[in-house]
Order: C-alpha cells, then structure tokens, then sequence
C-alpha cells in the first residue's frame, strides 16, 4: 500500500450530488473509485463543527443542563454546546454558549481537545473547553429551547454515565476527560 493510500484509499471522487442542503447540515452522495478500479457510493453529511464546555463550579461540581432534545423526543442531561459560528472563533463560540444556556460567565477556558461525533456518516468536529471562574450571569434562551440548570459532584457524573441517565456522547467524552484531567483513579 503506498503512503497516499495509508492517507487517502478512496481519494478519487467520480460525481458528487448534493441531496440536501439545510440550515444546520448538508447531505451528499458521492460516488468514488476504489483503487480496485471498482466504484462505490459514499453518504456524507457535511456540519460546521461544535463546541462544548466542562463548566466547573468553584465547589468542584459541574454544570449540567437538562435540554429538550426533538430528535430524542425527550429531556437529555448533557454540557453546553452549540454549532461553530463562522464569524467567530470556537472559544468565543463556546464562551456565549455557557453564559446563554447556563445563566454563568466564566473567567477561564481552555481548549482541551477535539473530536469526531461520528466518522462514518458525518464529517462534524467538536471542539471540548473547559470553563473555569464560573461566576453568575443572565441565562438567554434562545426559541424553541427548553433548558434546566442543574450541578453535580464528578462522582455523581460518572455514576449517571453507568445508570444511562447520562447518555450524550460529548457530555460523556467532557466527563471522563475531566476525571481523567484530575488525575482521579
């Protein structure tokens, strides 16, 4: 297998239609060629990337918001997070989103890492922060958003993992980085 292979083994892109195209994601078909010479159909949804934040209280408990997912029909615990802005970097993203969902502005945030929601389908980055100097502010919903505050111990979070009440992804990935951080066995 040469290196551009070990890079890119589907890089040959023979058509590509564009099936969707809506205010948060697009959805395109596209048929590649294999190094075979054979072809095959590739579904990809494009999406600008997220943010998320571990908002830590100065107790050491995080926040938490329970939100309406329509998608899940139901009521989810998970961080704060939103979809990149294109006119403003990640870090201010992140930084409006904790102070709109949570009611707090926080003093410090770092970038920690970033992750792939799902590389198979969806070709979306999240950015993961965590939010420090959490002092209080004005929570501002936007329509449509039904969000509840609510703060937890680190050992609480990890339980809620095992019992399922915790079940979002990047909420689950900002737990245990968070845990891992602290350097807690």
């Amino acid at each position: 297998m040469t290196s551009s292979q070990r890079e890119n083994p589907e890089q040959e892109v023979v058509s590509r239609e564009e099936i969707y195209r809506g205010k948060v994601v697009s959805l395109c078909v596209d048929t590649i060629r294999l190094p075979t010479g054979a072809t095959a159909i590739r579904e990809v949804v494009h999406h600008p990337g997220g943010v998320v934040a571990v908002p830590v209280l100065d107790d050491g408990r995080l926040v938490l918001i329970r939100q309406f997912r329509y998608p899940l029909q139901k009521y989810i615990l998970e961080f704060p997070a939103g979809k990149l802005d294109i006119s403003l970097p990640p870090l201010e993203t992140i930084a409006r989103e904790v102070e709109e969902e949570t009611g707090y502005r926080a003093g410090e945030i770092t970038h920690e890492t970033s992750v792939y929601t799902s590389p198979g389908i969806i070709d979306e980055v999240v950015h993961l922060f965590i939010a420090r100097g959490l002092v209080p502010a004005s929570q501002s919903l936007e329509d449509g958003e039904h969000i509840t505050v609510e703060a937890y111990t680190l050992e609480e979070c990890l339980r809620m993992i095992e019992t399922g009440e915790i079940a979002d992804a990047k909420t689950i990935v900002g737990i245990l980085w968070y845990h891992l951080k602290l350097g807690v066995k």
